[in-house]
């Protein structure tokens, strides 16, 4: 089974993201991935700039489980700053499509006061169903 996103009748059909995901395969989860390279340094150029080096890192390990972009069905993004993550919307996006492509997984950004990495900008949580 491929995963199948999820459309109630009548919805609005979301743009850059499913409401919902059905999925079965073996699952596969990330920790909270930051935007930092394999030395932990964090990418320099804000926001957009650490999302680029978390969707690098993400794929990094989803491939070590056999797992491709495809294969997400949820991310959970928490962002320490509301308006910098909207003014780099388009920066994100195109990061995204480049890198993920137009597939869109069920998704959630939340803003937080902080993350445990004082220089985090941006924290990602995935979750991956590769098929049987």
């Amino acid at each position: 089974m491929t995963n199948q996103t999820l459309l109630p009748p009548g919805w609005k059909r979301p743009k850059g993201y499913a409401n919902g995901i059905a999925a079965r395969g073996t699952m596969v989860f990330t920790a909270g991935v930051v935007g930092w390279d394999g030395n932990e340094q964090f990418a320099e150029g804000g926001i957009a700039a650490q999302f680029r080096q978390i969707l690098h890192n993400t794929l990094a390990i989803l491939a070590e489980a056999g797992a491709r972009a495809e294969h997400i069905v949820r991310m959970t993004w928490y962002v320490t700053d509301r308006d910098a993550y909207v003014a780099a919307l388009g920066e994100i996006g195109a990061a995204y499509r480049e890198l993920i492509g137009r597939h869109y997984p069920a998704m959630a950004v939340v803003e937080v006061a902080a993350l445990v990495e004082r220089e985090a900008l941006i924290e990602i949580e995935t979750i991956a169903v590769v098929p049987d």
